[in-house]
C-alpha cells in the first residue's frame, strides 16, 4: 500500500470519532440549576411562597440578596410565588409608577 492511501484511510476512520466528540454533551459543561427544586428547598414552611426571610436564610451577607428579592417580587406582596421565583411568565408584574 502506498503512504497516501494509508493516511487517507486513517483520516477517514478518525473523522467520525471527532464528529461524535463535537456533538456529545460536555461532561464539564455547567448544568442549569433546577429552580423549582431550589424554590421547594427555600420554602421552609411549605406554604407555597418564599418569604424574604426564607430567601436570604443561610446567606453570608443577606443584605446583598434583598435587592434581588425585591426585583423578583413583582407584586410587592413581600413573598415570592413559584412563578416569581423561577421567573416564568404568569407571575404578576408591577405596573410603572407602582400602580396595579
Amino acid at each position: 500500500m502506498n503512504k497516501k492511501y494509508i493516511i487517507t484511510l486513517g483520516l477517514a476512520l478518525a473523522l467520525p470519532l471527532h464528529a461524535e466528540e463535537a456533538t456529545a454533551p460536555d461532561a464539564k459543561a455547567k448544568k442549569k440549576p433546577d429552580m423549582e427544586a431550589i424554590f421547594n428547598k427555600k420554602d421552609a414552611d411549605k406554604d407555597g411562597f418564599v418569604s424574604k426571610e426564607e430567601f436570604v436564610a443561610k446567606a453570608k451577607d443577606p443584605a446583598k440578596l434583598e435587592p434581588a428579592f425585591a426585583k423578583k417580587d413583582k407584586d410587592a406582596d413581600g413573598k415570592l410565588s413559584k412563578e416569581e421565583f423561577i421567573g416564568k411568565p404568569g407571575g404578576k408584574k408591577k405596573k410603572k409608577g407602582g400602580e396595579e
